[in-house]
């Protein structure tokens, strides 16, 4: 799981790679005939800046349905963030060992898809990282490893399958005592997800969301085969894809790293080791949307490239690029067969 802090996560504010959105012009006429123009409102939540890009004919419409969707953002915030201590995650930390806890649609759901992720990764995923997250943002300050007893208790108190969900109820049982449960990587992909929703209740189905390195991706825009988004992958090189009605998410350490001892450890935290990974990866994912590409690509970052690619056989409308640096220089890339043409960009 990636190191997380304020307001969800602080770290990761700045640790997912960039995403540039290629604004088209700034009016463009739709199917219907009608004039539709481009409108961008951003707005910082959960740690990071929330950005909505959306097509509308009406200046007022457009500013109301983008209030809306920022408004679901801040009230998932207060449900999913590790920062806040009232927040419902917490709340649900400091229940009792072996209690069943009710507790609201969206924070169950979300714990099933984490769940389900979790599964499948083999734990390469895994929500209940909340220890070894503090104890990794102990490290990257004080620049020196954990000691071995600090380790030790950190991955003593992770281990997703002590996280029970009923079956028939909406209950959430955490198995051990003092769990502390990190949705940082997979807590924002969500509440993009939540905010497109909002756009499209709101009849502006041209949208996109991008929070941090997460994007949620509506329909195309007006007389376009999608939307127009480039993703930063490494030092070096920026890829340029076009996309609409999914999800799309970066992770790796391009910017968030430290070096301790001659090492580069990355801000991703491997929940078996609870050490940032050494090995340099980025991985790009699409989703049929950005809660599952958000967690993935994390996942998949712990996996290593050839475990991620495997695990992605069963997962049909998953799509992901890896990139590994090699010790001698230059990069390995691989990817999914169906994973779209790309443009690349030159830094």
């Amino acid at each position: 799981m990636k190191a997380s802090g304020s307001s969800l996560s602080r770290l990761r504010v700045v640790s997912r790679f960039s995403y540039t959105l290629i604004v088209f012009s700034a009016l463009v006429r739709s199917a219907l005939g009608s004039e539709a123009g481009l409108f961008t409102f951003d707005e910082p939540i959960m740690g990071t800046r929330f950005r909505i890009s959306l097509y509308s004919t009406n200046s007022s419409e457009a500013k109301q349905a983008s209030d809306l969707a920022f408004a679901r953002v801040r009230a998932l915030n207060e449900i999913y963030s590790d920062y806040l201590r009232e927040s419902e995650v917490m709340k649900l930390c400091a229940a009792p060992a072996g209690l069943p806890v009710k507790v609201s649609t969206d924070l169950f759901s979300l714990l099933q898809i984490a769940q389900q992720i979790s599964t499948t990764s083999g734990g390469a995923f895994d929500v209940t990282s909340g220890h070894l997250s503090h104890l990794w943002r102990r490290t990257r300050r004080q620049m020196e490893l954990p000691t071995a007893k600090r380790l030790a208790d950190a991955l003593g108190k992770t281990n997703w399958q002590w996280v029970q969900l009923g079956s028939t109820q909406q209950e959430v049982t955490l198995l051990k005592a003092d769990l502390l449960l990190d949705l940082g990587g997979i807590a924002k992909g969500r509440a993009a997800d939540e905010a497109l929703k909002v756009l499209r209740e709101q009849g502006m189905p041209r949208s996109i969301v991008i929070a941090g390195g997460d994007m949620a991706i509506g329909q195309a825009p007006p007389e376009k085969i999608g939307w127009a988004v480039q993703l930063k992958i490494s030092e070096s090189n920026t890829i340029g894809i076009t996309l609409q009605n999914c999800g799309v998410s970066t992770s790796g350490d391009l910017h968030q790293y430290v070096e301790i001892q001659g090492k580069r450890y990355g801000h991703i935290v491997d929940p078996k080791t609870g050490l940032g990974l050494t090995n340099g990866i980025a991985c790009s994912v699409i989703a049929p949307n950005a809660t599952s590409s958000d967690a993935l690509a994390t996942a998949i970052c712990v996996l290593g490239a050839e475990k991620g690619l495997k695990m992605l056989e069963s997962m049909p409308q998953h799509e992901a690029r890896i990139v590994v640096p090699l010790i001698q220089g230059g990069e390995t890339v691989q990817s999914t067969p169906g994973f779209p043409a790309i443009e690349l960009i030159r830094n």
